[in-house]
């Protein structure tokens, strides 16, 4: 089972000093260099603003911050792309640089760290963490549990880099036990044995969900503000798997959902899917100063929450991880009045991490202490 382990807080400080692109989204090439830890990039709308921060999110585990894949991200009529950076810690440099490549062999990925070849992006967590907060995560609250479970996940993932590999091999067990019993449930070995994965797998996920969001919680209400411009959230996740791993041993848990596996295969059967686990999870939100559900506050108190529940979560990574994370906030200011944007940079500049924002109009921007880039033409210019 996956142990979150508190550490002390961050003492490590890691910024992005240079990014350089080929081939990459509606970049043919590219190479900029950053001294700021606040960097805004500005310019119109499919300008490429969130082209450069999603290169910047694949330097964490998973499929960055659009959910791409890789092949996606190559520019239309290259066969792949690389993308690098220059990590700066403590006055020293270290380069990092990731490539994918449409070869004969099939699809290959590339991760290197002072240009050797790493084993997996989960490597680069040893050097950085990065969160970020894009506008396709505005309906999250409101939205359908798969997307919140996808949320959940993310925050998990940036504290814990193996849940992501333990979440594919779930869902990988799943659709073969779904295969067995489709084809009639008679290869009786081979279905326990499917089914002991998944209840393995689907104990160890639930523990890191009800982890993650026991200090998350916890972080949340120690800065807890009613005053705030961005409202404390109250969480609560929902599920069977998530109850019980809350309420005894994992060994136990694991044994009644294996149980649970093993009794229900007929409806599952006849339901084409399984019908109990962490895949159906879900992530209850709560507006903490109304003490109302989440899908009920309007549409920019559901953002100030979002923001809120981001800004935690980033403290949580530090916390945790030793590393204060990099942020990625996708057209962030536009939305916001000006005190909120002030506490917004405030909160950012406290964490400790660099942050790269993006926006359309540059005017939020103004009162920003840190660095303004134009993006524009496939070119990015450092703003006077």
């Amino acid at each position: 089972m996956p142990h979150m382990v508190p550490v002390e807080p961050p003492r490590r400080r890691p910024r992005v000093r240079r990014l350089i692109l080929q081939d990459f989204r509606s970049y043919p090439a590219l190479d900029v260099r950053f001294g700021a830890d606040l960097v805004a990039f500005t310019g119109e709308n499919g300008a490429g603003k969130t082209n450069l921060l999603e290169a910047l999110s694949l330097f964490s585990p998973g499929r960055g911050l659009r959910r791409a894949e890789l092949g996606e991200c190559v520019r239309v009529g290259a066969a792949g792309f690389s993308v690098a950076i220059e990590l700066e810690e403590d006055g020293e440099t270290r380069p990092m640089g990731l490539g994918f490549s449409a070869g004969a062999n099939g699809p290959e990925r590339v991760n290197r760290i002072d240009r050797a070849p790493v084993a997996s992006a989960r490597n680069f967590a040893d050097h950085l963490r990065l969160v970020w907060l894009t506008p396709s995560m505005d309906p999250l609250l409101s939205g359908p549990a798969s997307e919140r479970r996808k949320f959940l996940d993310r925050l998990v993932l940036a504290i814990d880099p193996a849940h992501g590999a333990r979440v594919s091999q779930f869902e990988r067990a799943l659709r073969g036990r779904n295969k067995l019993l489709e084809e009639g449930g008679r290869n009786g070995p081979w279905l326990d044995a499917l089914e002991r994965e998944a209840a393995e797998l689907g104990v160890a996920i639930a523990a890191a969900r009800v982890e993650c969001v026991s200090r998350l919680g916890a972080a949340i209400l120690a800065e807890r503000d009613d005053a705030s411009p961005f409202p404390w959230a109250g969480l609560a996740l929902q599920g069977e798997v998530e109850t019980q791993v809350a309420g005894g041993p994992a060994l136990e848990a694991e044994e009644r959902y294996r149980a649970v596996l093993r009794d229900n295969r007929a409806r599952d059967s006849a339901a084409g899917r399984t019908l109990i686990g962490p895949h159906l999870a879900d992530l209850e939100v709560m507006h903490g100063p109304k003490g109302a559900p989440a899908e009920r506050a309007s549409t920019g108190e559901q953002k100030a929450l979002l923001v809120g529940i981001v800004l935690a979560h980033a403290r949580l990574v530090a916390d945790m991880s030793g590393i204060a994370p990099i942020a990625l906030l996708d057209e962030i200011a536009a939305h916001f009045d000006p005190r909120r944007r002030e506490a917004l940079f405030a909160a950012l500049q406290r964490i400790g991490g660099q942050t790269f924002l993006t926006g359309a109009d540059p005017a939020p921007f103004a009162t920003l202490v840190g660095a303004r880039y134009e993006v524009a033409g496939g070119e990015v210019t450092r703003s006077l």
